[in-house]
């Protein structure tokens, strides 16, 4: 098909059958950089390896079988392609930090991952300002699928380090870094059309969720942690209420995706035995033994959804598309968090 070549250096291509070809292929790329950050390998496309421009700022309706002539709109107003470019703009950023994670050749440094931090948070600005300049045309739907798709990278790119912050003090930027990602995205804008995605979705939402989950509860347990260490635990509750109502909310969505058919409960167990963790710990109980109640609170919990979906079951659509595993290799984020 050739899509990675712009249209203009090929023959006989229309103006419509252009803009589809450019609109495709900003798909591709999308999808590329997307499924990579999800399975930890390097991306299967570079930016030297295709030279197609950006598809014109225009609605479905400028395009017709007709069109001889493109009049793209102005770059400040609002379109269909609008969200597609937006996310165009960001994609090198978002290439150079996937292949920063999964290089074999040298491990990421963290002034590298500041660097790629600070020049994506620049990206997530230039959209947040594109979608507050035309929130009358750009729907809840639209902003917040375009900060999700976008702001999930900094979590794994903060991970390593966040994770050796309570060890090194050095690191604790990125601990923040990685608790602001994770909030935003379990806090979106209220639609629920994206409510819906989140708890159906699989692929990328359940990756994004999942490492959002991971580092409010790293947090959570830090914290709680070293207020107990220096007497502040029973002084100082508003911040970690704040992350165990965060938490509350994955649990709570966690098991909304296991209602839907999601099967695997790993990400339900992982929530209940963190904020059993912290609860053990405010309260002066056993903490293993509490961890342990949790996890098998959970997964009774669990084992009854699933067997009432199977009895309850019968061919529906919607169990079908969610039945997917949780695949996700999680000591590749979670090696250093552990329980207490």
């Amino acid at each position: 098909m050739g899509l990675h070549r712009d249209p203009r250096y090929l023959p006989a291509i229309t103006p419509l059958q252009a803009e589809l070809r450019r609109r495709l292929w900003a798909t591709v790329l999308e999808l590329v950089v997307q499924s990579a950050l999800d399975s930890w390998m390097p991306p299967r496309i570079s930016l030297d390896e295709f030279n197609v421009e950006p598809p014109s700022n225009l609605n479905d309706e400028d395009l017709e079988e007709s069109t001889t002539t493109i009049e793209p709109h102005p770059k400040g107003t609002f379109t269909e392609t609008s969200t597609q470019l937006a996310l165009l703009d960001s994609l090198p950023i978002r290439l150079r930090i996937v292949q920063l994670l999964n290089s074999l050749h040298s491990e990421p440094t963290y002034p590298r991952v500041l660097e790629l931090s600070l020049a994506l948070t620049e990206a997530l600005q230039a959209c947040a300002s594109m979608t507050e300049q035309n929130s009358e045309h750009c729907n809840p739907f639209r902003r917040n699928l375009l900060d999700y798709l976008v702001r999930r990278f900094n979590l794994p790119l903060h991970m390593s380090f966040s994770s050796r912050s309570g060890t090194e003090p050095t690191y604790r930027h990125s601990r923040q870094a990685s608790l602001d990602a994770a909030l935003a995205i379990i806090s979106p804008e209220p639609d629920a059309r994206f409510a819906r995605l989140m708890a159906m979705g699989g692929g990328m939402f359940r990756e994004g969720q999942r490492c959002a989950l991971t580092a409010v509860g790293l947090e959570l347990i830090a914290r709680t942690e070293a207020q107990r260490l220096d007497g502040t635990l029973g002084r100082t509750r508003a911040y970690r209420d704040m992350l165990k109502g965060a938490m509350r909310d994955l649990l709570s969505l966690s098991e909304e995706r296991i209602r839907l058919g999601e099967t695997n409960v790993k990400s339900h167990m992982f929530l209940s035995m963190v904020l059993a963790q912290g609860e053990a710990v405010e309260a002066a109980l056993p903490v293993e033994l509490e961890v342990a109640r949790s996890a098998r609170d959970s997964l009774q919990l669990c084992y009854g959804i699933l067997t009432a979906g199977i009895v309850g079951y019968h061919g529906s659509e919607s169990y079908n598309m969610c039945g997917m595993g949780m695949d996700f290799d999680w000591d590749s984020i979670m090696s250093d968090v552990g329980f207490a």
